[in-house]
């Protein structure tokens, strides 16, 4: 019988499905972080259970803590707590945790992949939504709650039921100035926020072949965003070529067995889907949102909509967002002022992101009227960002450079967007208030946020490129 990559990791780990319809599934790997992980600590110290395999973790700090240069003294009180506790609950549990300067701190999307943890085949899991990313090397990965959590600590397993599969296909060539933030941003304006529900994306086509692994990752990252639990791309030697000597790769003699095991993770031609979507991208032009979630987006050289291009059933979330965003409807949304920008997440927090905005930076300068942070994802990507002069290009442009951490794109630190300030920013999220209770989020890559630092205004990266 014929299967999909998905439907063959699932029963490559279903350790039972006696019940029907949901199955004892085991997971591989858990990434940890000071947000989710306190409550699910908590939970096996009341029952005084033990964690099944504290080597089946990597913890690290990235939600809460401030980016600022002397971040150890500048978080809050409750920040503070999270981070003590964390350090508190991995030393306790024998789990490895990846603090301030051990080189390896960061947003853990950032830092598994990095290191080499995350691999071909694996069950993932974390208590984030965008554990999704780590889908771009073949891995079955998604975001658990905090009881889910505590399941994994005592089990390795989890009950779940098995999702429908959904394979979106990217026909074409790229065009000039089009990244993979805006493929995706595409499909989400497409399908929509709730158009995946239900199902793990399965991203194909030579466009998906040609990406890097870190460009694979964005796309894989946003899949949350159109309601899908998670995404994956069938590893290549592309995904080996990146894992090959990373910290926590297999090492070389048993490389040849491995990567003829990861071939096997690979959807049979003429397998089955539940739902298959294809994107044109031969004509795209780059993404930005206009309105409060990630669907609301349209390419950059079109006007904002009217209502009456929009469907019944979303004109009160269309009038909602007009109304929230103080944006006029059949304008372009090219040329709208900005007055902040942001470059990082574990969407676009890496060294490829921070590479090209650095191209569009270099020997410029940001709009007097602009704030830009450029937030590196990890340790790791700062110090090769500075290896490389980066910062220096991001300085002597006027942007602040700043320590990793997810920073501005959930304002749950000191990093956040002033109330009644727009920002153009390379997250993955644009809801009301997501930046800063009060503030604007339009989404678009980091070689169009960066671009629209310069001209203080949303503006094409095609100006620079």
């Amino acid at each position: 019988m014929k299967k999909n990559i998905v439907e063959k990791i699932w029963e490559n780990h279903v350790i039972d499905n006696s019940s029907g319809n949901i199955s004892v599934i085991a997971i591989d790997f858990g990434f940890l972080h000071e947000v989710t992980s306190a409550q699910a600590f908590q939970t096996m110290e009341d029952r005084n259970i033990s964690i099944l395999n504290p080597k089946q973790f990597i913890a690290t700090i990235d939600h809460s803590i401030s980016t600022s240069e002397n971040r150890n003294e500048t978080f809050d009180l409750a920040a503070k707590k999270q981070i003590d506790l964390l350090r508190k609950n991995t030393k306790k549990n024998d789990i490895p945790f990846f603090d301030f300067d051990s080189g390896y701190q960061g947003i853990v999307h950032v830092v598994g992949p990095e290191l080499g943890i995350t691999q071909p085949g694996l069950t993932i899991v974390c208590g984030d939504s965008h554990t999704a990313t780590h889908g771009a090397f073949g891995a079955l990965a998604f975001g658990i709650g905090t009881s889910e959590l505590s399941h994994v600590f005592a089990t390795g397993c989890l009950l779940l039921h098995k999702p429908k599969v959904m394979k979106v296909e990217f026909k074409g060539e790229r065009p000039n100035g089009v990244f993979a933030k805006d493929l995706i941003m595409k499909l989400i304006s497409k399908i929509g926020i709730g158009g995946a529900t239900g199902h793990i994306i399965e991203y194909t086509g030579n466009a998906i072949r040609k990406m890097t692994m870190e460009e694979r990752m964005t796309i894989c990252n946003m899949s949350i965003e159109c309601g899908a639990k998670g995404g994956l791309i069938s590893p290549d030697e592309t995904t080996y070529s990146y894992l090959k000597n990373r910290p926590f790769a297999p090492s070389p003699k048993n490389w040849d067995n491995l990567t003829k095991y990861w071939k096997s993770f690979q959807s049979d031609p003429d397998c089955y889907y539940d739902t298959e979507v294809t994107i044109n991208i031969n004509h795209l032009s780059p993404m930005v949102t206009w309105g409060t979630n990630p669907s609301q987006a349209i390419e950059i050289k079109e006007h904002i909509p009217n209502e009456n291009e929009i469907s019944d059933s979303e004109k009160l979330m269309y009038q909602k967002a007009i109304d929230y965003m103080k944006i006029t409807p059949g304008t372009k949304i090219e040329g709208t002022k900005i007055d902040w920008a942001f470059i990082g997440s574990c969407t676009n927090g890496r060294i490829e992101d921070l590479r090209i905005s650095a191209e569009i930076l270099k020997n410029r300068k940001i709009h007097p009227s602009v704030t830009l942070y450029i937030v590196p994802g990890s340790e790791s990507v700062l110090k090769q960002a500075k290896e490389e002069g980066l910062d220096k290009i991001f300085i002597n442009a006027g942007a602040d450079f700043r320590m990793p951490g997810c920073s501005m794109c959930l304002a749950m630190n000191d990093d956040k967007v002033p109330s009644g300030k727009r920002c153009i920013s390379s997250t993955n999220r644009n809801f009301v208030g997501r930046q800063g209770t009060g503030s604007y989020t339009h989404l678009a890559s980091p070689a169009t946020v960066a671009a629209s630092a310069l001209e203080g205004k949303i503006t094409s990266p095609l100006k620079y490129l």
